[in-house]
């Protein structure tokens, strides 16, 4: 107990040492997340691929793993698997990469199904009763097996990922279970100041006002010592009583609006200028600004989320959200304020302004959100949340209709022509590598011929593409085996993404990542 105590008051716990770095990218809730996860891989072909995903799963602590792979380990498993060594030949795979893998991290838990008589590994896992948080299966696999994880995934509502990793080349595809808001999108900080300088409140306006009712009689210290913010405010109100009301929103009025806060700074200084004044001038095309509807957010305004029983909570308080917006015309204070030159209690003040309002508009939502039914089961901290990110919010897979092959494979071919005259600038599409790869979705290996009758039979456009061909060439010749530097590389991000759609935080990708290993570059497609 008082060991807990002392860990508790005067230090970081053990475990918040361990994951020190990671915490300070999805903090908490996105470790606990994290940590109660179930993730299934099915696994085969080279194999190395998936494995190398779940190394980058098992470091951070995901909760639990399980392995389902038929396949006994053999000599080429041991020259592209880290996870084998010659102690695990002849034994099952999904075993021995579990066992190395649980090495890693003594706080996941791990299994492995290898197929039995009863049936294949994949049965035996899917048989067990888990309720897995998400499913990976890397190709080649037989197509009876990607319909059974496809028919799981969407009776439980579970992401599957699917990867193929074949040479220099590999993709990618996260399924999401119908639309995937996300709330926590992690913006850059400059990117959330919400100043409101153009639609301030009272509380606002008066503390400017009272800062500068005897600017010009101010010493050098006060008048060096203005907030950005009280500048600004001041001379907009100056502005609007020179131009009839009008505040300064159009380029022409901004340029000559920031001239005018130059010309009211004091030079007669060993500085030769001031520079908060400096600071309010640089801000002025950022922050003087009118409010604006982000269009990520006027998608999910506009969505018809009737049918989406995943997300009732998000839903409950994004209709909240949309009536205060319709009302009030703005969205909630964000309550966050850039750092300025400022005396400490002046900023200290204008934070707590910004700070009770965006309590104040967040009360608001919350007080709507629980008259519905099912508002009352939301807390607080969901409000709030939702209120400082609002402007970022993103909704993922919001078409669950994927584009028509077709339609892109003569977008992209649009884009080469262009490539080929822009230069290195616009690099060539990546389409032909998945084209090429989905030849081998569910056989190791093929021929040049095959992969390309195949690519062409899908892609008609690639007829006379030499590119096309020469990567179905390289395809065939790689003959379903895996270079574990691309392996790792690719499992590094499918990792990425996965931690991303488990915690809720960042923004995935949607929905296909082609990765060309030659000129080491990715491309995200939505097919």
């Amino acid at each position: 107990m008082a060991d807990k105590m002392d860990q508790g008051e005067f230090g970081p716990s053990d475990k918040e040492k361990k994951y020190d770095r990671q915490l300070r990218l999805w903090a908490a809730s996105g470790q606990a997340a994290l940590e109660s996860a179930h993730l299934l891989l099915v696994n085969s072909g080279a194999g190395t691929v998936g494995v190398e995903t779940l190394k980058n799963l098992v470091l951070p602590g995901i909760g639990q793993f399980t392995i389902a792979d038929d396949a006994v380990v053999n000599t080429a498993d041991l020259g592209v698997n880290f996870f084998l060594d010659e102690s695990s030949l002849g034994t099952s795979r999904a075993r021995a990469c579990t066992d190395f893998l649980l090495e890693l991290n003594p706080e996941v838990k791990g299994n492995s199904f290898s197929g039995s008589e009863k049936g294949s590994a994949l049965n035996e896992a899917l048989s067990q009763g888990h309720r897995y948080t998400a499913i990976l299966y890397t190709l080649p696999l037989a197509p009876e097996a990607i319909e059974q994880v496809q028919s799981y995934s969407q009776e439980h509502c579970v992401p599957l990922i699917a990867i193929h990793c074949v040479g220099y080349y590999a993709y990618f595809r996260v399924g999401l279970p119908g639309p995937f808001p996300v709330v926590d999108t992690h913006p850059e900080q400059t990117a959330t100041e919400d100043l409101r300088l153009l639609t301030p409140w009272p509380e606002l306006s008066e503390f400017a006002a009272s800062m500068t009712s005897d600017i010009d009689n101010l010493d050098a210290h006060k008048h060096g010592h203005i907030p950005l913010v009280v500048i600004l405010l001041h001379y907009i109100e100056l502005w609007k009583q020179q131009h009839d009301g009008n505040p300064p929103t159009k380029y022409a009025d901004k340029i000559a609006f920031r001239k005018a806060i130059v010309d009211a700074m004091r030079k007669d200084n060993a500085e030769g200028g001031e520079e908060n004044f400096e600071e309010a001038a640089a801000a002025v095309m950022k922050h003087v600004v009118e409010p604006q509807l982000p269009p990520s957010l006027r998608e999910i305004f506009e969505f018809d989320h009737s049918k989406d029983t995943l997300n009732k909570s998000f839903w409950i308080i994004s209709d909240a959200l949309k009536a205060f917006y319709q009302t009030n015309h703005r969205l909630p204070v964000s309550g966050g304020l850039p750092d300025m030159k400022a005396e400490s209690n002046v900023y200290i003040q204008l934070q707590n302004i910004y700070k009770t309002k965006a309590r104040q508009d967040a009360a608001e939502i919350l007080q709507a959100v629980q008259k519905v039914p099912g508002g009352e089961a939301i807390t607080k901290e969901e409000v709030d949340l939702f209120c400082a990110n609002a402007r970022f919010a993103k909704l993922i897979n919001a078409n669950a209709n994927a584009v028509q092959l077709g339609l892109e494979v003569e977008r992209q071919l649009g884009n080469d022509e262009i490539a080929a005259v822009a230069g290195p600038e616009m690099p060539l599409s990546l389409l032909p590598i998945y084209l090429a790869l989905n030849a081998t979705s569910h056989q190791t290996t093929a021929s040049a011929t095959e992969i390309q009758n195949f690519v062409l039979n899908k892609a008609e456009g690639y007829k006379d593409n030499e590119r096309a061909m020469k990567i179905a060439e390289e395809v065939a010749r790689s003959a379903g085996g895996e270079l574990h530097n691309i392996s790792a590389a690719v499992g590094g991000m499918v990792a990425q993404e996965l931690i991303k759609v488990i915690t809720r935080q960042y923004i995935a990708i949607d929905n296909t990542c082609i990765y060309d290993g030659i000129e080491s570059r990715c491309q995200i497609l939505r097919l």
